[in-house]
Protein backbone atom coordinates (compact mmCIF):
# COMPACT_ATOMS: atom_id res chain seq x y z
CA UNK A 1 0.00 0.00 0.00
CA UNK A 2 0.91 3.75 -0.47
CA UNK A 3 0.34 7.31 1.00
CA UNK A 4 -3.00 7.70 -1.24
CA UNK A 5 -4.46 4.18 0.07
CA UNK A 6 -3.35 5.29 3.39
CA UNK A 7 -5.20 8.36 3.42
CA UNK A 8 -8.74 6.10 1.94
CA UNK A 9 -8.06 4.44 4.52
CA UNK A 10 -7.53 6.80 7.34
CA UNK A 11 -10.66 8.78 5.96
CA UNK A 12 -13.07 5.36 6.30
CA UNK A 13 -11.36 5.32 10.62
CA UNK A 14 -12.50 8.43 11.15
CA UNK A 15 -15.83 8.77 9.59
CA UNK A 16 -16.70 5.33 11.26
CA UNK A 17 -15.15 6.19 14.66
CA UNK A 18 -16.80 9.78 14.11
CA UNK A 19 -19.74 8.63 13.60
CA UNK A 20 -20.09 6.64 16.50
CA UNK A 21 -19.03 8.29 18.84
CA UNK A 22 -21.68 11.13 17.81
CA UNK A 23 -24.38 8.03 18.26
CA UNK A 24 -23.16 7.00 21.78
CA UNK A 25 -23.12 10.84 22.87
CA UNK A 26 -26.66 10.88 21.54
CA UNK A 27 -27.91 8.31 23.72
CA UNK A 28 -28.50 9.96 26.81
CA UNK A 29 -30.46 7.06 29.25
CA UNK A 30 -28.35 3.54 29.14
CA UNK A 31 -29.89 0.92 30.70
CA UNK A 32 -28.98 -2.97 29.63
CA UNK A 33 -31.56 -3.22 26.72
CA UNK A 34 -30.47 0.00 25.19
CA UNK A 35 -27.00 -1.39 25.56
CA UNK A 36 -27.07 -4.85 24.28
CA UNK A 37 -30.26 -4.54 22.24
CA UNK A 38 -30.76 -1.35 21.14
CA UNK A 39 -34.20 -1.30 22.07
CA UNK A 40 -37.02 0.49 19.82
CA UNK A 41 -33.98 2.35 18.26
CA UNK A 42 -33.00 0.55 14.87
CA UNK A 43 -34.23 1.55 11.68
CA UNK A 44 -35.10 -1.35 9.19
CA UNK A 45 -31.96 -0.24 7.23
CA UNK A 46 -30.23 0.00 10.09
CA UNK A 47 -30.79 -4.14 11.15
CA UNK A 48 -30.49 -5.32 7.71
CA UNK A 49 -27.16 -3.25 7.14
CA UNK A 50 -26.29 -4.48 10.45
CA UNK A 51 -27.41 -8.57 9.65
CA UNK A 52 -25.01 -8.47 6.72
CA UNK A 53 -21.80 -6.08 8.04
CA UNK A 54 -22.22 -8.73 11.33
CA UNK A 55 -22.46 -12.02 8.84
CA UNK A 56 -19.50 -10.97 6.22
CA UNK A 57 -16.44 -10.85 7.62
CA UNK A 58 -12.68 -12.52 7.21
CA UNK A 59 -14.40 -16.12 6.62
CA UNK A 60 -16.08 -15.07 3.28
CA UNK A 61 -13.86 -12.26 1.87
CA UNK A 62 -10.98 -14.65 2.51
CA UNK A 63 -12.19 -17.96 3.33
CA UNK A 64 -15.01 -17.98 0.57
CA UNK A 65 -12.87 -16.47 -1.88
CA UNK A 66 -10.77 -19.01 -0.78
CA UNK A 67 -13.20 -21.78 -1.60
CA UNK A 68 -14.23 -19.90 -4.98
CA UNK A 69 -10.91 -20.30 -6.16
CA UNK A 70 -10.64 -23.97 -4.99
CA UNK A 71 -14.39 -25.47 -5.47
CA UNK A 72 -16.22 -22.49 -7.75
CA UNK A 73 -19.65 -21.12 -7.54
CA UNK A 74 -20.79 -23.94 -5.43
CA UNK A 75 -19.77 -22.28 -2.54
CA UNK A 76 -22.52 -19.52 -3.23
CA UNK A 77 -24.77 -21.68 -1.94
CA UNK A 78 -24.03 -20.52 1.91
CA UNK A 79 -24.82 -17.05 0.31
CA UNK A 80 -27.85 -17.28 -1.77
CA UNK A 81 -29.96 -20.24 0.69
CA UNK A 82 -29.21 -17.74 3.22
CA UNK A 83 -31.05 -14.98 1.66
CA UNK A 84 -34.31 -17.69 0.88
CA UNK A 85 -33.63 -18.81 5.20
CA UNK A 86 -34.10 -14.91 6.31
CA UNK A 87 -37.42 -14.99 4.96
CA UNK A 88 -38.27 -17.63 6.97
CA UNK A 89 -36.79 -16.25 10.06
CA UNK A 90 -38.42 -13.51 8.68
CA UNK A 91 -42.38 -15.10 8.80
CA UNK A 92 -41.84 -17.78 11.50
CA UNK A 93 -38.99 -17.28 13.80
CA UNK A 94 -39.07 -13.54 14.22
CA UNK A 95 -43.05 -12.70 15.47
CA UNK A 96 -43.06 -15.86 18.27
CA UNK A 97 -39.57 -14.06 19.66
CA UNK A 98 -41.37 -10.78 19.39
CA UNK A 99 -45.07 -12.13 20.82
CA UNK A 100 -43.03 -13.75 23.88
CA UNK A 101 -40.14 -10.91 24.83
CA UNK A 102 -37.69 -12.63 24.39
CA UNK A 103 -34.34 -11.46 23.98
CA UNK A 104 -31.43 -13.32 24.32
CA UNK A 105 -31.28 -17.61 23.19
CA UNK A 106 -31.07 -18.65 26.37
CA UNK A 107 -33.97 -16.61 28.07
CA UNK A 108 -36.12 -17.94 25.23
CA UNK A 109 -34.59 -21.55 26.61
CA UNK A 110 -35.72 -20.69 30.09
CA UNK A 111 -39.02 -19.10 28.55
CA UNK A 112 -39.65 -22.32 26.85
CA UNK A 113 -37.71 -25.29 28.88
CA UNK A 114 -36.07 -24.51 32.21
CA UNK A 115 -33.24 -23.16 33.32
CA UNK A 116 -30.92 -26.22 33.00
CA UNK A 117 -31.24 -26.10 29.04
CA UNK A 118 -30.60 -22.91 29.16
CA UNK A 119 -27.36 -22.20 31.77
CA UNK A 120 -26.37 -25.12 29.52
CA UNK A 121 -26.67 -23.71 25.99
CA UNK A 122 -25.54 -20.14 27.76
CA UNK A 123 -21.31 -21.46 28.02
CA UNK A 124 -21.90 -23.38 25.11
CA UNK A 125 -22.71 -21.01 23.19
CA UNK A 126 -19.90 -18.59 25.05
CA UNK A 127 -17.57 -21.07 24.18
CA UNK A 128 -18.83 -21.25 20.62
CA UNK A 129 -18.47 -17.75 19.89
CA UNK A 130 -15.22 -17.55 21.92
CA UNK A 131 -13.00 -20.17 20.61
CA UNK A 132 -14.57 -20.76 17.61
CA UNK A 133 -15.90 -17.36 15.86
CA UNK A 134 -14.46 -15.41 17.60
CA UNK A 135 -10.92 -16.59 16.83
CA UNK A 136 -11.33 -17.29 13.34
CA UNK A 137 -12.41 -13.50 12.57
CA UNK A 138 -10.14 -12.60 13.88
CA UNK A 139 -7.12 -15.11 12.30
CA UNK A 140 -8.64 -14.73 8.94
CA UNK A 141 -8.44 -10.94 9.04
CA UNK A 142 -5.41 -10.26 10.03
CA UNK A 143 -4.22 -12.91 7.76
CA UNK A 144 -5.58 -11.03 4.95
CA UNK A 145 -4.58 -7.46 6.33
CA UNK A 146 -1.41 -8.40 7.26
CA UNK A 147 -0.63 -10.03 3.47
CA UNK A 148 -1.71 -6.37 1.73
CA UNK A 149 -0.49 -4.07 4.23
CA UNK A 150 3.12 -5.90 4.57
CA UNK A 151 2.49 -5.57 8.74
CA UNK A 152 3.36 -7.94 11.04
CA UNK A 153 0.39 -10.46 11.79
CA UNK A 154 0.44 -10.81 15.53
CA UNK A 155 0.10 -6.45 15.19
CA UNK A 156 -2.74 -6.73 12.82
CA UNK A 157 -4.57 -9.06 15.56
CA UNK A 158 -3.96 -6.46 18.13
CA UNK A 159 -5.40 -3.67 16.07
CA UNK A 160 -8.08 -5.50 14.96
CA UNK A 161 -9.16 -6.66 18.30
CA UNK A 162 -8.97 -2.43 19.50
CA UNK A 163 -10.77 -1.40 16.85
CA UNK A 164 -13.76 -3.67 17.63
CA UNK A 165 -13.34 -2.89 21.12
CA UNK A 166 -13.73 0.53 20.75
CA UNK A 167 -16.72 0.03 18.32
CA UNK A 168 -18.40 -2.56 20.76
CA UNK A 169 -18.12 -0.59 24.51
CA UNK A 170 -20.58 1.60 22.96
CA UNK A 171 -23.94 -0.66 22.91
CA UNK A 172 -25.67 -1.82 20.38
CA UNK A 173 -26.63 1.49 18.87
CA UNK A 174 -23.05 2.27 18.06
CA UNK A 175 -22.86 -0.99 16.22
CA UNK A 176 -25.81 -0.82 14.58
CA UNK A 177 -25.58 2.55 12.94
CA UNK A 178 -21.96 2.36 12.30
CA UNK A 179 -22.71 -0.50 10.81
CA UNK A 180 -24.79 1.01 7.66
CA UNK A 181 -21.50 3.02 7.03
CA UNK A 182 -19.65 -0.18 7.14
CA UNK A 183 -21.75 -2.14 4.52
CA UNK A 184 -21.60 0.73 2.17
CA UNK A 185 -17.49 0.93 2.07
CA UNK A 186 -17.70 -3.22 2.44
CA UNK A 187 -20.24 -3.48 -1.02
CA UNK A 188 -18.12 -0.51 -2.77
CA UNK A 189 -15.09 -1.85 -1.87
CA UNK A 190 -16.09 -5.40 -2.70
CA UNK A 191 -17.38 -4.50 -5.89
CA UNK A 192 -14.55 -2.59 -7.06
CA UNK A 193 -12.35 -5.37 -6.25
CA UNK A 194 -14.59 -7.96 -8.71
CA UNK A 195 -14.64 -5.38 -11.40
CA UNK A 196 -10.87 -5.25 -11.33
CA UNK A 197 -10.34 -8.77 -11.20
CA UNK A 198 -12.61 -9.34 -13.80
CA UNK A 199 -11.32 -6.98 -15.81
CA UNK A 200 -7.98 -8.31 -15.11
CA UNK A 201 -9.17 -11.84 -17.11
CA UNK A 202 -10.06 -9.70 -20.09
CA UNK A 203 -6.94 -8.32 -20.55
CA UNK A 204 -4.72 -11.16 -19.73
CA UNK A 205 -7.38 -12.77 -22.62
CA UNK A 206 -6.38 -9.24 -25.36
CA UNK A 207 -10.12 -7.85 -23.98
CA UNK A 208 -11.32 -5.60 -21.84
CA UNK A 209 -14.31 -5.10 -19.39
CA UNK A 210 -15.77 -7.33 -16.54
CA UNK A 211 -18.23 -8.48 -18.27
CA UNK A 212 -16.01 -10.19 -20.90
CA UNK A 213 -13.60 -11.14 -17.83
CA UNK A 214 -16.76 -13.30 -16.77
CA UNK A 215 -18.11 -14.88 -20.21
CA UNK A 216 -13.92 -15.44 -20.65
CA UNK A 217 -13.99 -17.09 -16.96
CA UNK A 218 -16.98 -19.24 -17.71
CA UNK A 219 -15.71 -20.21 -20.54
CA UNK A 220 -12.00 -21.27 -19.78
CA UNK A 221 -13.12 -22.32 -15.98
CA UNK A 222 -16.54 -24.08 -16.56
CA UNK A 223 -15.57 -26.81 -14.10
CA UNK A 224 -15.95 -23.42 -11.70
CA UNK A 225 -19.56 -22.95 -12.74
CA UNK A 226 -21.87 -25.33 -11.63
CA UNK A 227 -23.71 -25.29 -8.47
CA UNK A 228 -24.93 -29.12 -7.24
CA UNK A 229 -21.15 -31.66 -7.22
CA UNK A 230 -21.80 -34.96 -8.25
CA UNK A 231 -20.22 -37.87 -5.76
CA UNK A 232 -17.25 -37.96 -7.92
CA UNK A 233 -16.14 -34.05 -7.53
CA UNK A 234 -13.54 -33.55 -5.50
CA UNK A 235 -15.42 -30.99 -3.51
CA UNK A 236 -18.39 -33.26 -2.62
CA UNK A 237 -17.31 -33.88 0.63
CA UNK A 238 -17.87 -30.17 1.47
CA UNK A 239 -20.87 -29.47 -0.48
CA UNK A 240 -22.58 -33.08 -1.45
CA UNK A 241 -24.79 -32.44 -4.11
CA UNK A 242 -28.69 -32.37 -3.74
CA UNK A 243 -28.34 -32.29 0.07
CA UNK A 244 -27.50 -28.63 -0.37
CA UNK A 245 -30.73 -28.14 -1.94
CA UNK A 246 -32.85 -30.97 0.66
CA UNK A 247 -30.79 -31.82 3.47
CA UNK A 248 -28.10 -30.30 5.89
CA UNK A 249 -27.59 -27.30 4.26
CA UNK A 250 -31.04 -26.13 6.03
CA UNK A 251 -29.58 -26.66 9.34
CA UNK A 252 -26.77 -24.80 9.20
CA UNK A 253 -28.93 -21.71 7.86
CA UNK A 254 -31.83 -22.20 9.50
CA UNK A 255 -29.76 -22.73 13.13
CA UNK A 256 -27.57 -19.57 12.20
CA UNK A 257 -29.86 -17.35 11.04
CA UNK A 258 -33.21 -18.26 13.33
CA UNK A 259 -31.78 -19.67 16.44
CA UNK A 260 -27.88 -17.55 17.18
CA UNK A 261 -27.82 -14.87 19.43
CA UNK A 262 -25.14 -12.79 17.24
CA UNK A 263 -27.57 -12.65 14.46
CA UNK A 264 -31.19 -12.76 15.68
CA UNK A 265 -29.78 -9.78 18.24
CA UNK A 266 -30.31 -6.79 15.31
CA UNK A 267 -33.92 -7.52 15.34
CA UNK A 268 -35.33 -8.78 19.05
CA UNK A 269 -35.23 -4.35 19.85
CA UNK A 270 -37.93 -3.95 17.23
CA UNK A 271 -41.79 -4.34 16.74
CA UNK A 272 -42.41 -6.45 14.47
CA UNK A 273 -43.11 -5.13 11.04
CA UNK A 274 -39.91 -3.15 11.27
CA UNK A 275 -37.75 -6.24 12.32
CA UNK A 276 -38.93 -8.18 8.96
CA UNK A 277 -38.22 -5.41 6.97
CA UNK A 278 -34.61 -5.00 8.12
CA UNK A 279 -34.44 -8.87 7.68
CA UNK A 280 -35.50 -8.82 3.98
CA UNK A 281 -33.36 -5.84 3.37
CA UNK A 282 -30.71 -7.86 4.07
CA UNK A 283 -32.27 -10.90 1.93
CA UNK A 284 -31.38 -9.05 -0.78
CA UNK A 285 -28.30 -7.39 0.47
CA UNK A 286 -27.12 -11.53 0.87
CA UNK A 287 -27.96 -12.01 -2.86
CA UNK A 288 -24.96 -9.44 -3.98
CA UNK A 289 -22.54 -11.31 -1.65
CA UNK A 290 -21.02 -13.84 -3.91
CA UNK A 291 -20.41 -11.71 -6.57
CA UNK A 292 -18.39 -10.06 -3.92
CA UNK A 293 -16.62 -13.08 -2.23
CA UNK A 294 -16.93 -15.41 -4.86
CA UNK A 295 -16.34 -14.13 -8.07
CA UNK A 296 -12.59 -13.10 -7.21
CA UNK A 297 -11.57 -16.19 -5.91
CA UNK A 298 -12.63 -17.90 -9.22
CA UNK A 299 -10.97 -14.61 -10.84
CA UNK A 300 -7.73 -15.95 -9.55
CA UNK A 301 -8.09 -19.56 -9.86
CA UNK A 302 -8.32 -18.31 -13.76
CA UNK A 303 -5.40 -16.12 -13.71
CA UNK A 304 -3.49 -18.41 -11.59
CA UNK A 305 -4.00 -21.52 -13.98
CA UNK A 306 -3.01 -19.46 -16.82
CA UNK A 307 0.36 -18.33 -14.52
CA UNK A 308 -0.36 -15.37 -13.44
CA UNK A 309 0.97 -15.40 -10.17
CA UNK A 310 1.33 -18.91 -8.94
CA UNK A 311 4.54 -17.80 -6.44
CA UNK A 312 2.00 -15.45 -4.74
CA UNK A 313 -0.60 -18.38 -4.24
CA UNK A 314 1.48 -20.92 -2.60
CA UNK A 315 3.19 -21.07 0.33
CA UNK A 316 5.63 -23.92 1.62
CA UNK A 317 5.11 -25.04 -1.72
CA UNK A 318 1.35 -25.82 -1.23
CA UNK A 319 -1.55 -24.23 -3.07
CA UNK A 320 -3.49 -22.14 -0.68
CA UNK A 321 -6.99 -21.10 -1.82
CA UNK A 322 -7.26 -18.34 0.95
CA UNK A 323 -4.51 -16.20 -0.11
CA UNK A 324 -6.41 -15.23 -3.50
CA UNK A 325 -8.91 -12.36 -2.12
CA UNK A 326 -5.02 -10.84 -0.81
CA UNK A 327 -3.33 -11.13 -3.93
CA UNK A 328 -5.75 -9.74 -5.93
CA UNK A 329 -5.79 -6.75 -3.25
CA UNK A 330 -2.21 -6.64 -4.40
CA UNK A 331 -2.96 -6.24 -7.81
CA UNK A 332 -5.31 -3.52 -7.20
CA UNK A 333 -4.49 0.54 -8.57
CA UNK A 334 -2.94 2.74 -6.10
CA UNK A 335 -6.51 4.57 -4.02
CA UNK A 336 -8.37 1.78 -4.90
CA UNK A 337 -6.52 -0.51 -2.82
CA UNK A 338 -7.29 1.41 -0.01
CA UNK A 339 -11.00 1.41 -0.69
CA UNK A 340 -10.62 -2.81 -0.95
CA UNK A 341 -8.00 -2.83 2.53
CA UNK A 342 -11.20 -0.49 4.11
CA UNK A 343 -13.98 -2.84 2.51
CA UNK A 344 -12.71 -5.82 4.40
CA UNK A 345 -11.48 -3.93 7.31
CA UNK A 346 -15.35 -3.17 8.15
CA UNK A 347 -16.12 -6.79 7.35
CA UNK A 348 -13.62 -8.02 10.06
CA UNK A 349 -14.50 -5.35 12.46
CA UNK A 350 -18.01 -4.84 12.05
CA UNK A 351 -18.24 -9.06 12.71
CA UNK A 352 -15.57 -8.90 15.55
CA UNK A 353 -18.02 -6.03 17.66
CA UNK A 354 -21.56 -8.08 16.68
CA UNK A 355 -19.63 -11.09 18.07
CA UNK A 356 -18.43 -9.14 21.22
CA UNK A 357 -21.54 -7.43 22.02
CA UNK A 358 -23.32 -11.14 21.93
CA UNK A 359 -21.08 -12.52 24.18
CA UNK A 360 -21.36 -9.61 26.40
CA UNK A 361 -25.30 -9.46 26.39
CA UNK A 362 -25.52 -13.46 27.17
CA UNK A 363 -23.21 -13.69 29.81
CA UNK A 364 -24.71 -10.48 31.15
CA UNK A 365 -27.90 -11.28 31.08
CA UNK A 366 -28.40 -14.89 31.28
CA UNK A 367 -25.57 -15.90 33.86
CA UNK A 368 -24.25 -12.52 35.93
CA UNK A 369 -27.90 -11.21 36.23
CA UNK A 370 -29.67 -14.59 37.20
CA UNK A 371 -26.84 -16.31 39.14
CA UNK A 372 -24.08 -14.36 39.92
CA UNK A 373 -25.52 -10.53 40.96
CA UNK A 374 -29.18 -10.74 40.42
CA UNK A 375 -29.43 -7.32 42.09
CA UNK A 376 -27.22 -5.81 39.79
CA UNK A 377 -28.41 -2.67 38.85
CA UNK A 378 -28.62 -1.52 35.24
CA UNK A 379 -25.77 0.28 35.39
CA UNK A 380 -23.39 -2.57 36.78
CA UNK A 381 -24.88 -4.89 34.05
CA UNK A 382 -23.55 -2.09 31.43
CA UNK A 383 -20.00 -2.03 33.59
CA UNK A 384 -20.15 -5.94 33.43
CA UNK A 385 -21.17 -6.15 29.73
CA UNK A 386 -18.12 -4.20 28.83
CA UNK A 387 -15.14 -6.13 31.02
CA UNK A 388 -16.59 -9.25 29.19
CA UNK A 389 -15.83 -7.74 25.62
CA UNK A 390 -12.73 -6.77 26.79
CA UNK A 391 -11.94 -10.34 28.34
CA UNK A 392 -13.47 -11.98 25.30
CA UNK A 393 -11.07 -10.24 22.83
CA UNK A 394 -8.24 -10.76 24.54
CA UNK A 395 -8.71 -14.42 24.98
CA UNK A 396 -9.33 -14.67 21.34
CA UNK A 397 -6.35 -12.86 20.27
CA UNK A 398 -4.37 -15.07 22.50
CA UNK A 399 -5.52 -18.35 21.40
CA UNK A 400 -6.39 -17.59 18.03
CA UNK A 401 -2.79 -18.39 16.34
CA UNK A 402 -2.70 -22.09 17.78
CA UNK A 403 -6.13 -23.56 16.59
CA UNK A 404 -5.09 -24.19 12.81
CA UNK A 405 -7.92 -22.53 11.64
CA UNK A 406 -5.24 -22.15 8.20
CA UNK A 407 -4.94 -25.51 8.11
CA UNK A 408 -8.67 -26.70 6.70
CA UNK A 409 -9.09 -23.36 4.90
CA UNK A 410 -11.13 -20.79 7.32
CA UNK A 411 -14.56 -20.58 5.91
CA UNK A 412 -14.84 -24.52 6.07
CA UNK A 413 -12.90 -24.73 9.27
CA UNK A 414 -16.14 -22.50 11.09
CA UNK A 415 -18.61 -24.90 9.37
CA UNK A 416 -17.32 -28.16 10.17
CA UNK A 417 -16.98 -27.11 13.54
CA UNK A 418 -20.07 -25.56 14.11
CA UNK A 419 -21.57 -28.05 12.99
CA UNK A 420 -21.17 -30.41 15.87
CA UNK A 421 -23.73 -28.24 17.56
CA UNK A 422 -26.01 -27.07 15.11
CA UNK A 423 -28.13 -30.03 14.51
CA UNK A 424 -28.88 -30.21 18.09
CA UNK A 425 -29.83 -27.22 18.61
CA UNK A 426 -32.06 -27.02 16.09
CA UNK A 427 -34.24 -29.80 16.51
CA UNK A 428 -34.75 -27.77 19.92
CA UNK A 429 -35.79 -24.88 18.99
CA UNK A 430 -37.60 -26.17 16.08
CA UNK A 431 -40.13 -28.16 18.26
CA UNK A 432 -39.42 -25.65 20.97
CA UNK A 433 -41.55 -23.49 18.85
CA UNK A 434 -43.87 -25.72 16.82
CA UNK A 435 -44.81 -28.51 19.08
CA UNK A 436 -45.89 -28.00 22.52
CA UNK A 437 -45.72 -31.20 23.84
CA UNK A 438 -41.94 -30.84 23.27
CA UNK A 439 -40.24 -31.32 27.20
CA UNK A 440 -37.15 -30.02 28.88
CA UNK A 441 -35.85 -33.60 29.26
CA UNK A 442 -36.16 -33.76 25.21
CA UNK A 443 -34.60 -30.62 25.07
CA UNK A 444 -31.84 -31.22 27.28
CA UNK A 445 -30.93 -34.28 25.11
CA UNK A 446 -30.76 -32.87 21.66
CA UNK A 447 -28.15 -30.43 23.71
CA UNK A 448 -25.94 -32.64 24.68
CA UNK A 449 -26.75 -36.12 22.76
CA UNK A 450 -27.09 -33.95 19.85
CA UNK A 451 -23.05 -33.41 20.25
CA UNK A 452 -22.30 -36.93 21.15
CA UNK A 453 -23.59 -38.06 18.05
CA UNK A 454 -21.85 -35.49 15.86
CA UNK A 455 -18.96 -37.10 17.28
CA UNK A 456 -19.43 -40.21 16.89
CA UNK A 457 -20.48 -39.63 13.28
CA UNK A 458 -17.15 -37.96 13.05
CA UNK A 459 -15.25 -40.51 14.61
CA UNK A 460 -17.12 -43.74 13.12
CA UNK A 461 -14.99 -44.31 9.77
CA UNK A 462 -11.74 -44.92 12.33
CA UNK A 463 -13.77 -47.99 13.67
CA UNK A 464 -16.38 -49.00 10.98
CA UNK A 465 -15.61 -49.34 7.22
CA UNK A 466 -18.65 -47.21 5.28
CA UNK A 467 -17.64 -47.92 1.81
CA UNK A 468 -21.65 -49.46 1.32
CA UNK A 469 -22.70 -45.81 2.03
CA UNK A 470 -20.66 -44.98 -1.16
CA UNK A 471 -23.20 -45.95 -4.11
CA UNK A 472 -25.86 -44.01 -2.60
CA UNK A 473 -23.56 -40.66 -1.72
CA UNK A 474 -23.40 -40.68 1.83
CA UNK A 475 -19.89 -41.46 2.41
CA UNK A 476 -16.87 -40.51 0.45
CA UNK A 477 -12.95 -41.62 0.04
CA UNK A 478 -10.80 -39.04 1.75
CA UNK A 479 -6.94 -38.55 0.87
CA UNK A 480 -6.33 -41.40 2.82
CA UNK A 481 -8.55 -44.11 1.05
CA UNK A 482 -11.02 -43.96 4.35
CA UNK A 483 -14.61 -43.21 3.29
CA UNK A 484 -16.36 -40.36 5.38
CA UNK A 485 -20.23 -38.88 5.54
CA UNK A 486 -19.46 -35.18 4.07
CA UNK A 487 -19.88 -32.88 7.37
CA UNK A 488 -23.51 -31.27 5.94
CA UNK A 489 -24.81 -35.17 5.55
CA UNK A 490 -23.60 -35.78 9.25
CA UNK A 491 -25.55 -33.07 10.35
CA UNK A 492 -28.86 -33.85 8.16
CA UNK A 493 -28.52 -37.41 10.17
CA UNK A 494 -28.22 -35.91 13.21
CA UNK A 495 -30.99 -33.51 13.35
CA UNK A 496 -33.11 -36.43 12.10
CA UNK A 497 -31.83 -38.71 15.16
CA UNK A 498 -32.24 -35.93 17.35
CA UNK A 499 -36.11 -34.81 16.03
CA UNK A 500 -37.35 -38.51 16.81
CA UNK A 501 -35.91 -39.23 20.12
CA UNK A 502 -37.10 -35.85 21.11
CA UNK A 503 -40.60 -37.23 20.08
CA UNK A 504 -40.18 -40.25 22.02
CA UNK A 505 -39.20 -38.74 25.08
CA UNK A 506 -41.39 -36.17 24.94
CA UNK A 507 -44.07 -38.66 24.37
CA UNK A 508 -43.14 -40.81 27.16
CA UNK A 509 -42.90 -37.53 29.85
CA UNK A 510 -46.51 -36.25 28.55
CA UNK A 511 -48.16 -39.67 29.54
CA UNK A 512 -46.63 -39.63 32.66
CA UNK A 513 -47.95 -36.27 33.75
CA UNK A 514 -45.20 -33.61 32.86
CA UNK A 515 -46.55 -30.74 31.76
CA UNK A 516 -44.04 -29.00 28.77
CA UNK A 517 -44.10 -24.82 29.78
CA UNK A 518 -45.70 -23.16 26.30
CA UNK A 519 -45.44 -20.47 24.52
CA UNK A 520 -47.61 -17.34 23.48
CA UNK A 521 -48.19 -18.56 19.73
CA UNK A 522 -50.81 -16.80 17.14
CA UNK A 523 -50.98 -17.55 13.67
CA UNK A 524 -52.09 -14.44 12.56
CA UNK A 525 -48.58 -13.07 13.23
CA UNK A 526 -47.10 -14.94 10.73
CA UNK A 527 -48.99 -13.27 8.03
CA UNK A 528 -46.38 -11.04 6.71
CA UNK A 529 -47.27 -7.69 4.39
CA UNK A 530 -48.17 -8.08 0.91
CA UNK A 531 -44.87 -5.66 0.09
CA UNK A 532 -43.02 -8.12 2.13
CA UNK A 533 -44.47 -10.99 -0.05
CA UNK A 534 -42.97 -9.43 -3.18
CA UNK A 535 -40.20 -8.58 -2.19
CA UNK A 536 -39.56 -12.44 -0.38
CA UNK A 537 -41.07 -13.99 -3.95
CA UNK A 538 -38.48 -11.84 -5.43
CA UNK A 539 -35.60 -13.09 -3.56
CA UNK A 540 -36.58 -16.53 -3.96
CA UNK A 541 -37.20 -16.04 -7.97
CA UNK A 542 -33.67 -14.72 -8.06
CA UNK A 543 -31.85 -18.24 -6.31
CA UNK A 544 -34.34 -20.44 -7.87
CA UNK A 545 -32.84 -19.17 -11.73
CA UNK A 546 -29.47 -18.95 -10.40
CA UNK A 547 -29.85 -22.83 -9.88
CA UNK A 548 -31.17 -22.96 -12.90
CA UNK A 549 -28.87 -21.83 -14.83
CA UNK A 550 -25.59 -22.98 -13.04
CA UNK A 551 -27.07 -26.67 -12.15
Amino acid sequence: MQTPDYIVFFIYFIIVSTYGWYVYKKKKHEDSKDYFLAKDSLTWWAIGASLIASNISAEQFIGMSGSGFTMGLAIAAYEWLAAVTLIIVAVFFIPIYLKNKIYTMPQFLKTRYNDTVAMIMAVFWLLLYVVVNLTSILFLGALAISSISGLDFGLCMIALAVFAVIITLGGMNVIGYTDVIQVVFLILGGLVTTYLALDLVAEHYGSSGALNGFNLMTENSADHFKMIFKKDDPYYMDLPGLAVLVGGMWIVNLNYWGCNQYITQRALGADLQTARSGILFAAFLKLLMPVIVVLPGIAAFVLYKEGVFTTEMTLNGEVVGDRAYPVLLNLLPVGLKGLSFAALTAAVVASLAGKANSIATIFTLDIYKKKINPSASENKQVQVGRLVIVISMIMAVAIAPYLGIDKKGGFQYIQEYTGFVSPGIFAMFLLGFFWKKTTSNAALFATVGGFILSVLFKISPNYIDLEFLYASGYAIPNADGVYEIPFIDRMGFVFLICVVLMYFISMYENRNGVTPNGLEVDKSMFRPTAAFTVGALLVIGFVAAMYGIYW
